[in-house]
């Protein structure tokens, strides 16, 4: 059965169809308020989007999950039971594929007191882990995936959406926040097993707030040491801010222009670490104050 809701995150508004029991069950558990019935939905849609059935005689075969948005299809089929952490990574593509308002960068982005720290990071740097312990000790989150920012400015727009959780980060979480909210487990992806964790309710409140840039961190956890700091110069943090943003290219000059701004007005650190409280400590002490 064809189901359809719209997703209210702002800065954007998605009408989902989708075949998948499950995509429903999740959008609402992880999203609460924020998915709407279409019927009652008066504003502007950014993006038509849908996780569909296979076709043919494979959905009788081995039922699968396809994600479209517009009728492109940037991803090969999933097993139907990774139907919810495919939407969520097609959310992300469509925003990093279309959205030109922003410089958008892959970070995740927390703030305290309106000033917010990037932190860019590839897979296996922790940054998940770490964005899910600030969210919940005084930082408020403003994306786990992008950082959405103004061009030729600091000013960092929230994209609040779920904490994509991944292999042993799962267990780990859950132990420390039991009462938070979570989405099924989605097993044996590209990136392991995957679960999201819902934002939490006073980010979610504040998701039209803006933030001023104060910081860019570069996590890495490192099991076997403590908390080790480096100051970054401005040439190393441009470089590795571009290889980060999606759009930098399609932006052009006014790319180029924003992330030198950024870098020239704010600190960079490449930061390792294996204790939380000694990184927060850091980054509301040296860097916020």
């Amino acid at each position: 059965m064809t189901k359809c809701c719209i997703l209210a995150c702002s800065p954007f508004n998605f009408h989902i169809t989708t075949h998948h029991p499950s995509v429903i069950r999740n959008l609402h558990n992880i999203y609460g308020e924020r998915v709407i019935d279409i019927n009652h939905f008066e504003g502007f849609i950014d993006y038509n989007v849908s996780v569909t059935h296979s076709g043919g005689l494979r959905r009788l075969l081995k039922d699968q999950a396809r994600f479209t948005c517009d009728k492109l299809e940037p991803f090969k089929p999933l097993n139907r039971s990774q139907a919810f952490a495919m939407l969520e990574w097609g959310l992300n593509w469509v925003v990093a594929a279309h959205e030109v308002s922003h410089l958008v960068v892959h970070s995740a982005v927390l703030a305290k007191n309106g000033k917010a720290i990037l932190f860019p990071a590839p897979p296996g740097s922790g940054k998940s882990t770490l964005t899910a312990y600030l969210s919940r000790n005084g930082w408020r989150l403003l994306s786990d995936e992008m950082a959405l920012i103004t061009p030729l400015t600091l000013e960092v727009t929230p994209f609040v959406r779920p904490i994509c959780l991944k292999n042993d980060s799962i267990e780990l979480v859950k132990s420390w926040y039991p009462k938070a909210t979570f989405s099924t487990i989605a097993k044996d992806t590209h990136k392991g097993d995957v679960v999201h964790m819902a934002p939490d309710e006073d980010s979610v409140k504040l998701q039209n707030e803006t933030a001023q840039i104060a910081g860019i961190v570069f996590p890495k956890f490192s099991k076997n040491k403590f908390c080790d700091i480096f100051s970054m110069d401005k040439a190393t943090a441009y470089t590795l801010l571009t290889e980060n943003a999606f759009n930098f290219s399609v932006l052009q000059g006014k790319g180029v222009q924003s992330i030198i701004n950024i870098v020239e007005q704010v600190p960079a650190f490449e930061v390792h670490y294996n204790d939380l409280e000694e990184l927060d400590s850091f980054l509301s002490e040296d860097i916020l104050e």
